[in-house]
């Protein structure tokens, strides 16, 4: 063997057992956070599950290979800080004043019920200080906007009622974070409440504040522009991190906290040219440090403590499921959401998530909060990821539950009519559009221009306001509840065209449709190509997939600039079409 295959083989060997290399803990971790995650989505759960589960098996109370755990955190913090500044640059100052009812007062009830609950808890369970027991409750306030988005966007609802109230009790729980961060420790700290802490917290906050909001009106647009001009990528990266995490370590270095320097340095960025552009280049270090933070907090969790303390962990667990749903709907309840909006909103927001993880990682470093409790809370938190997602595709079936019982039935009713009866009355050999999206705008629209009626069956009662405002007969209701189609007079109508994002809606409305009207031309919209084969076994007479249809329109254009027109070319499109729908027509019965 040669001398540089020598060096070369102890060189992987002093890689492989040197268990301080920094480079070697980034590699297992990152790993790890691959394989977990790649399980997680594999298991249809939530990446953030897997990325946990990848932390607890390379952490120091689980058997096999261990990093180090400070290197990691290291990185983790740095996660911290690129997530805290994501969430800043989305929020300008007119976003801010922008947030509504659902975000300023269901948010605020929400926090503040969710925190009632946490000190109770903490009393009567945990035996904690009245401090600790606060603490306690903000983080069981916080959800994960991680899994709450991923959950709505893979049943299609992120755009839906209850998506969008989950979304602004999302965005005010994500601005509560920054006052927790910066307060909270102050108040729970070993060494007690004092008012001269405060008074440095407020003082030093306020004068952070001031400085960033300078920056961001005159120097760092100035400095972002010239860095934008001469088109060099490689300095805008670097402004854009300098900025973030410089800003992140002068508010720490003056005793606040690093996520809130980090928030900070977004907002500055909100208020520029370039938010969009920023954005687009700090998501993948908050990606990838992101998930670092997760592995590094489920290397802090002690799988022991489901052992040695499962009382406390199912309290608090059906607290931050059970109890946080119901206070997130009763929020939204109060403030006039329907109980079939309020309820899947609330169940979106049952789980402990990142930024209570951040808050925890603070409070444990100030002294606010004791290990054990914080074991507590990463256990709470790993079991509320878990069952949250699961319980939101129960919520249509807990609606139709609660729909027959006395006294609350009410509240989750279908209320179909709102005020549409003139439009809908007198209707006959129109066209039942359901989904007010932009196809179903569309079709809309062609329709009104060759003075074919038509009406539009929409859920979300903003998008049928503006629908009304605009003189497109809209009407407030569930496509896919046959007391809806019923009321826009289906069976009198020639044409039913199923444009809902969810999937589930939309075979149920077909289903419902054929039913009604056994002669009714339906076209339907699926999701995927799976979806054809069984929209058409529900009843749909023709089945449209977007992705497809926009493939085919590309390979037009694409040929057509070879020189392929005429009926060469709608032949090639009608037998892509043919290959593609035949495929996945329905199998015909013998």
């Amino acid at each position: 063997m040669s001398p540089w295959h020598v060096r070369l083989t102890i060189g992987w060997v002093k890689l492989i057992f040197m268990s301080e290399n920094l480079l070697l803990d980034l590699v297992v971790a990152v790993l790890a956070a691959f394989c977990g995650g790649l399980i997680a989505e594999r298991l249809r759960l939530p990446v953030v599950v897997g990325y946990l589960g990848a932390g607890i098996l390379i952490g120091p109370f689980t058997p096999g290979l261990t990093v180090d755990r400070h290197s990691i955190e290291l990185l983790a913090e740095i996660g911290v800080a690129f997530l805290m500044f994501a969430v800043g640059t989305e929020f300008s100052r007119e976003e801010l004043r922008h947030l509504g009812r659902t975000g300023g007062i269901g948010g605020a009830i929400q926090i503040l019920g969710t925190m009632g609950v946490g000190l109770l808890a903490g009393l009567l369970l945990m035996d904690v200080g009245v401090s600790q027991a606060v603490f306690l409750g903000a983080l069981l306030a916080l959800s994960s906007t991680v899994v709450a988005l991923k959950a709505l966007m893979s049943r299609g609802e992120l755009e839906s009622p209850q998506g969008r109230a989950a979304l602004g009790i999302l965005v005010a729980q994500d601005i509560a974070v920054v006052p927790m961060i910066v307060f909270l420790p102050a108040l729970g700290g070993r060494t007690g409440i004092q008012l001269s802490q405060l008074e440095v917290t407020i003082g030093a906050a306020a004068l952070i504040i001031l400085v960033g909001t300078l920056l961001g009106t005159r120097i760092v647009p100035w400095l972002l522009s010239h860095v934008a001009i001469p088109r060099t990528r490689e300095l805008f990266i670097l402004g854009v991190v300098t900025l973030a995490l410089g800003t992140a370590l002068l508010t720490e270095a003056i005793g606040l906290s690093l996520a809130f320097g980090a928030f900070l340095a977004g907002l500055v960025i909100a208020e520029s040219d370039y938010r969009a552009q920023v954005v687009a280049e700090a998501l993948p270090f908050r990606d990838l440090f992101t998930s670092l933070f997760f592995v590094s907090v489920g290397m802090l969790v002690n799988p022991a403590v489901l052992v040695t303390m499962p009382v406390q962990v199912a309290a608090l667990s059906a607290m931050a499921v059970v109890g946080k749903a119901v206070i997130a709907m009763v929020a939204l309840l109060l403030i006039k959401v329907p109980g079939r909006v309020a309820l899947p909103a609330g169940i979106a927001l049952a789980q402990v998530g990142e930024f209570s993880f951040v808050l925890a990682r603070v409070g444990i470093g100030k002294g606010a909060i004791p290990e054990s409790f914080f074991d507590l809370i990463l256990a709470t938190s790993v079991i509320s990821v878990v069952l949250s997602p699961l319980l939101l595709a129960a919520a249509p079936a807990m609606i139709r539950g609660l729909t027959a019982v006395p006294l609350v039935g009410r509240a989750f009713a279908e209320r179909p009519d709102t005020g549409a009866r003139p439009e809908v009355a007198g209707l006959r050999r129109h066209a039942v559009i359901c989904g007010g999206g932009r196809v179903g705008g569309e079709l809309a629209d062609a329709l009104h221009h060759r003075n074919f009626p038509y009406v539009v069956v929409e859920y979300n009662p903003k998008v049928v306001e503006e629908l009304r405002e605009a003189g497109v007969p809209a009407l407030y209701g569930d496509a896919a509840n046959v007391a809806v189609l019923a009321h826009v007079r289906l069976t009198e109508a020639r044409l039913m065209a199923a444009l809902m994002p969810h999937r589930a809606a939309v075979e149920l409305a077909v289903r419902h449709a054929r039913h009604l009207n056994p002669k009714l031309y339906i076209v339907a919209r699926a999701s995927n190509a799976a979806e054809v084969r069984r929209l058409r076994k529900a009843g749909a007479d023709a089945v449209v997939q977007p992705e497809f249809e926009a493939g085919v329109e590309v390979i037009r254009r694409a040929l057509e600039r070879y020189g392929i027109f005429g009926l060469e070319l709608d032949h090639v499109v009608a037998g892509r079409r043919h290959a593609f729908y035949s495929h996945a027509a329905p199998e015909q019965e013998s």
